[in-house]
């Protein structure tokens, strides 16, 4: 099985549920008979935790995501191009400053320890 086939398994299998339960709902509103009811409610609530499951089986497969932008590919590139490394050295120095920074915070400001 692969990951595209388990979204969709699990959305066909939630449309089958949506049905089910709507197939049930339409048996609670035709009937007056406890035992009946009771029945109707007990499968209700086992397709409410069948549904549960199959949206955490969803949530747990990865969704496809666009490969991050390497700083260092695109400064490969650049020099490949023969771009000017001047360029790409304002988001590297950004991105150190800003790592300096989210240490200083951990640190509890100037006081150097951990």
């Amino acid at each position: 099985m692969t990951h595209t086939d388990i979204p969709t398994r699990c959305l066909a299998l939630q449309l089958k549920l949506m049905d089910a339960l709507d197939a049930a709902w339409a048996t609670l509103e035709r009937t007056h008979d406890p035992a009946e009811i009771r029945k109707v409610r007990d499968r209700a609530k086992a397709i409410g935790e069948l549904a549960a499951m199959a949206r955490k089986v969803a949530q747990m497969t990865p969704t496809v995501r666009k490969p991050p932008v390497d700083v260092l590919t695109a400064g490969l590139a650049a020099v490949q191009g023969g771009a000017d490394l001047g360029v790409m050295a304002g988001p590297v120095a950004a991105q150190a400053e800003h790592a300096r920074r989210a240490l200083d915070k951990l640190k509890g400001g100037r006081r150097g320890r951990l």
